[in-house]
């Protein structure tokens, strides 16, 4: 069969609270981001740490940063400005810094990270103010979680799968966020190249051609 020419086209994410799918996994981070008006999320990578960004982003309202954006935004800053910063472990360290010398006392701050401030700020000073941050943690998904997920990430793709092609991708897929992102892009991109529908069978052939992956 002769394949056809596939369109990369920007997905619509949602990341209302609406969206997100509380799981024993996510409660409490979930519970730190209602509860919390400065806080440090940690999480694997695809966990939901941006999501849950958004949302707390909403309850404040506050604005997001680049992480690599952040000097050039630290002189707009008011001292109770109410800032989030995304895998703030890409920003310049004397940046981050400063920026919670800007928001003492009044102001407002959540930073996401895939470890704990332990294993990448090496700045002091840095550091010392990151412990002073309430911290949660996402968890790696239970079943319900990652269900969830991958119904999520083909709604977002306006993809609509047989209720049946879910537990049987949780059954043989790696039980993970990152993982989950990378099976659904896949099985997208070879469903329209081949211009087949999303079925158990082309779900075969595209986990059949993975690297084995082990179960966590």
């Amino acid at each position: 069969m002769t394949g056809q020419l596939a369109f990369t086209l920007p997905l619509t994410q949602a990341f209302h609270r609406q969206d997100f799918f509380a799981s024993a996994t996510n409660a409490a981070a979930l519970a730190a981001v209602d509860a919390s008006p400065r806080l440090l999320l940690t999480g694997p990578p695809g966990c939901g740490k941006s999501h849950l960004l958004h949302i707390w982003t909403r309850l404040h309202n506050g604005q997001i940063i680049a992480a690599d954006t952040l000097p050039q935004h630290l002189p707009d800053l008011e001292p109770g400005a109410h800032v989030a910063v995304d895998d703030a472990q890409n920003a310049p360290q004397d940046a981050l810094f400063h920026l919670f010398n800007i928001l003492t006392p009044t102001g407002r701050l959540m930073l996401t990270a895939p470890t704990p401030p332990q294993v990448w700020a090496s700045l002091p000073d840095l550091a010392s103010r990151l412990q002073t941050l309430p911290t949660a943690r996402l968890d790696p998904p239970d079943d319900a979680l990652l269900t969830a997920v991958l119904i999520k990430l083909f709604a977002d793709r306006q993809i609509t799968v047989a209720p049946n092609l879910i537990p049987y991708l949780t059954s043989r897929m790696e039980r993970s966020f990152a993982a989950a992102r990378h099976l659904v892009n896949e099985l997208d991109a070879v469903s329209l190249a081949a211009a087949r529908p999303i079925t158990r069978a082309l779900a075969a052939e595209v986990l059949d051609t993975q690297i084995p992956m082990s179960f966590q």
